[in-house]
C-alpha cells in the first residue's frame, strides 16, 4: 500500500514537471486557456454566489444568536465583524474550494479520462505533442487566476447575505452590521485567505488531472477515477489547510 502511494506521488510529480514546460504554440495555448477560464471559472459563478449568500446569512444569524445568548454584553455591531471574519478566514477559501473540488475536479478528471480511454492522448503523443502540457497547463493557470476571483466574490456575497438576513429578520440594524463589517481586521487574515486559495487552486487543477491522465479501461473506470479524484482532492485540501494555518497564523 505504501509502495503504491509513493509510486503515485512520483508519477504525479513527473506529470506536473512535464505540464510546466513552455507551451509549444502560444496561440493554441491561449485558445485552450480561454476555454478553461470559461469551463472552470465562469461556469462556477452561479454556484459560488448562491452558496455564499445563504451561508453568509446563516453565519450572521448564528453569530447573533450566540452573542444574544452570551452572558457578556456584546455590541450588535460584532455580528457584522464576526460574519466577515468567518467568511474570510474559513468559509470562502476552504468551503468554496471544497465545493469547486467536486464540481471542477470531477469535470477535469472525466474530460482527461475520456480522452485517455478514447486514445486521443495517445494520438497527441504520437504526433509529438507534449500531452501533459497541452491538456493540464491551461487548467492550472486558469484555476490559479480565476479561483481567487471566485473567492473574492464569495466573500462579498457572503457579507451581503448577512446584510439581507438582518433586513429580513430585523434582529440587528443595517447601521450596526455595516459598522461591524468596517471594523479593522489584520491584513494577515486576507493574505492567509488568498494564499490558501492559490494552493487549493493548484490542487484542484492537478490532482484530478493526474487521475484522469492515468486512467485505464473504459467508461466505468473513468467514472471511478472521477470519484477518486474528488475524494483525494478534498483530502489534500484539508491537509494543506492544516499546514498553511500552522505556517501563516501561528
Amino acid at each position: 500500500m505504501l509502495k503504491k502511494f509513493f509510486s503515485a506521488v512520483g508519477e504525479y510529480m513527473i506529470l506536473i514537471g512535464k505540464s510546466m514546460q513552455k507551451p509549444q504554440k502560444m496561440r493554441v495555448f491561449w485558445k485552450l486557456f480561454m476555454r478553461e477560464i470559461n469551463d472552470l471559472g465562469v461556469n462556477s459563478f452561479g454556484l459560488v454566489i448562491f452558496t455564499s449568500i445563504f451561508v453568509g446569512a446563516v453565519v450572521a444569524i448564528q453569530m447573533f444568536n450566540n452573542f444574544d445568548a452570551s452572558s457578556f454584553p456584546i455590541p450588535p455591531a460584532f455580528v457584522g465583524y464576526a460574519t466577515k471574519a468567518v467568511l474570510i478566514l474559513e468559509f470562502a477559501p476552504t468551503i468554496i474550494s471544497l465545493i469547486l473540488a467536486g464540481k471542477v475536479g470531477s469535470y477535469i478528471a472525466s474530460t482527461i479520462g475520456t480522452m485517455r480511454v478514447s486514445e486521443q492522448i495517445d494520438a497527441l503523443d504520437i504526433m509529438g505533442v507534449n500531452s501533459p502540457n497541452f491538456l493540464i497547463l491551461p487548467k492550472i493557470i486558469a484555476c490559479l487566476i480565476f479561483n481567487p476571483i471566485l473567492i473574492a466574490i464569495s466573500i462579498v456575497f457572503g457579507i451581503g447575505g448577512g446584510y439581507l438576513a438582518g433586513m429580513i429578520t430585523g434582529s440587528w440594524t443595517t447601521a450596526d452590521y455595516i459598522t461591524g463589517v468596517q471594523m479593522y481586521m489584520p491584513n494577515l487574515f486576507i493574505y492567509y485567505a488568498f494564499a490558501k486559495t492559490i494552493v487549493f487552486a493548484f490542487v484542484i487543477a492537478t490532482v484530478p488531472s493526474y487521475f484522469g491522465y492515468f486512467v485505464k479501461g473504459g467508461s466505468l473506470e473513468v467514472g471511478r477515477a472521477s470519484t477518486q479524484a474528488v475524494v483525494w482532492t478534498m483530502v489534500f485540501i484539508i491537509i494543506s489547510e492544516l499546514l498553511l494555518t500552522q505556517l501563516i497564523l501561528s
